[in-house]
C-alpha cells in the first residue's frame, strides 16, 4: 500500500481523532484495532469505540502499572486475590480493583495513538475505570505502535455493579498524528458555530462553570449519592427509581454549595454546549492547583453534542463531582473544567444524535441512562 492511499485510508486530513465509520472500515481489515468477536450494534460511535470486558475479571490488591519493562501479565501474579467469571455475569464490589481483559486488541501503526476514559454512563455511576496496557508508564494511553492486549481498571466507588462479559465500561479514541488546536483557531470556530451560548471563556481549551441556580421547572441543581444502596446492573437501561440511589440538591439561598469530603455529586454546567460535527472535545481539569475536588471522570464529548446546524447549543455538560480530604465550597458561575477540541480525520456519517441512540443528546441536569426519567 502506498503513502498516499495509507493516509487516504485513515479520511480527508492525514491527521485528526479517526471517526467511527473509519475504525470500523480499519477493523474489518485487521488493522490499529483487532476484535475477538465483531462489533455489536451501537459499539461505535461517532469519535470512539467502546471497549468490551472480557470473560474473566481478577480481584487485584491494589492498582497498579506495569512499566516500561513489564506486561500486565506479568505484575498479576503477586497482585490476583481471586479470579471471578464474567460470563454470566458477576458482582463488583464497591472499593475493590478489578482488572479485567478486554475484547479489543491494538495494533497500531507508527502514528496512531489512543486515549480512554470512561463512559457517559460509567463516570455518573462513579465506577473509576481506567485503561491499562502492556509496559505502560500512565493510564488510559495507548502509545503510538503499541502492539499488545488492553485491559480495563474498575474500581466501583459508591454503588456495587453488576457486569459481564460484553459489558462495555469505557471507551477509546484513536488519534493518527498530533495535531495541535490552538485557542487562536478555537475562537475562529466559535465565531463560525458557536460551542455555548453565551460569552466564550477561551484560554487553553473553552472554559465550563457550574450551575447552582438550577433547573426552574425541577428546582434541582443537583445529585448527591447515596451510600448502602442495592446493585446496579451496567447494562439494563430506564429500570431504577433515582431516589433509592440519590438524594435531589435543591439551589440554595447563598447561592454556592458545600462539597462533603468523598461524596460524589452530579451538577451539570452553566453553558449549554454545542460539538461541531468535524470536532471533538474532552474534559480536562482547568487548573491541577486546585485539586479540592475531582471533576468529570467521562471527559470525552462527541461530534454533533449539543449541535443542530443554525441553532443555539442545546446540551449542558453533565459534571461528575467528588470532593478529596476538606469540604469544598463551590460558587454559582465558578469555573470547573475546559474543554480541549480536536479535529476529526474527516465528518463522522453520523454525529451524536443522528439515529445512533445518543442518550444524553438536548440534555441538562441528567442521571445515568440506568435511571427512570
Amino acid at each position: 500500500m502506498t503513502q498516499d492511499l495509507a493516509d487516504e485510508s485513515y479520511g480527508k486530513h492525514s491527521t485528526g481523532i479517526l471517526p467511527g465509520h473509519v475504525l470500523i472500515r480499519l477493523a474489518a481489515q485487521g488493522r490499529e484495532i483487532l476484535i475477538d468477536e465483531p462489533f455489536i450494534e451501537g459499539q461505535v460511535q461517532p469519535a470512539s469505540v467502546d471497549l468490551r470486558l472480557g470473560p474473566v475479571a481478577w480481584r487485584v490488591r491494589a492498582s497498579f502499572l506495569p512499566g516500561p519493562n513489564a506486561t500486565v501479565k506479568d505484575k498479576l501474579p503477586g497482585n490476583i486475590m481471586h479470579e471471578i467469571n464474567l460470563e454470566d455475569g458477576a458482582v463488583l464490589e464497591t472499593g475493590c480493583v478489578y482488572v479485567i481483559p478486554l475484547l479489543e486488541r491494538a495494533e497500531f501503526s507508527n502514528r496512531v495513538s489512543g486515549i480512554a476514559n470512561p463512559k457517559s454512563s460509567t463516570g455518573r455511576l462513579d465506577v473509576f475505570t481506567r485503561l491499562i496496557t502492556d509496559r505502560a508508564q500512565s493510564f488510559d494511553r495507548i502509545e503510538t505502535g503499541y502492539h499488545g492486549p488492553l485491559y480495563a481498571e474498575v474500581s466501583p466507588r459508591t454503588f456495587p455493579i453488576l457486569a459481564r462479559k460484553g459489558s462495555r465500561l469505557n471507551q477509546l479514541r484513536v488519534r493518527r498524528g498530533s495535531p495541535q488546536f490552538t485557542d487562536t483557531q478555537l475562537k475562529r470556530l466559535h465565531a463560525e458555530s458557536p460551542l455555548v451560548d453565551c460569552e466564550a471563556d477561551i484560554e487553553n481549551g473553552l472554559g465550563l462553570s457550574v450551575d447552582l441556580k438550577g433547573d426552574p421547572a425541577t428546582r434541582l441543581v443537583g445529585w448527591r449519592a447515596k451510600r448502602h444502596t442495592h446493585i446496579i446492573d451496567v447494562d439494563k437501561r430506564g429500570v431504577l427509581d433515582p431516589y433509592e440511589f440519590w438524594d435531589p440538591i435543591e439551589p440554595s439561598k447563598s447561592g454556592n454549595i458545600v462539597l462533603d469530603p468523598d461524596e460524589f455529586y452530579i451538577l451539570a454546567s452553566r453553558e449549554a454546549v454545542a460539538i461541531p460535527p468535524e470536532y471533538a472535545a474532552e474534559m480536562v481539569p482547568f487548573n491541577p492547583l486546585v485539586g479540592e475536588f475531582r471533576v468529570h471522570y467521562a471527559g470525552f464529548f462527541d461530534p454533533g453534542f449539543g449541535y443542530t446546524q443554525g441553532r443555539p447549543p442545546s446540551a449542558r455538560a453533565v459534571l461528575e463531582v467528588r470532593s478529596r480530604e476538606v469540604p469544598f465550597i463551590l460558587e454559582h458561575g465558578q469555573t470547573i473544567g475546559r474543554l480541549v477540541f480536536e479535529r476529526l480525520t474527516e465528518v463522522p456519517s453520523e454525529a451524536y444524535g443522528e439515529g445512533i441512540g445518543s442518550h444524553y443528546q438536548r440534555q441538562g441536569l441528567k442521571l445515568s441512562k440506568h435511571f427512570v426519567g
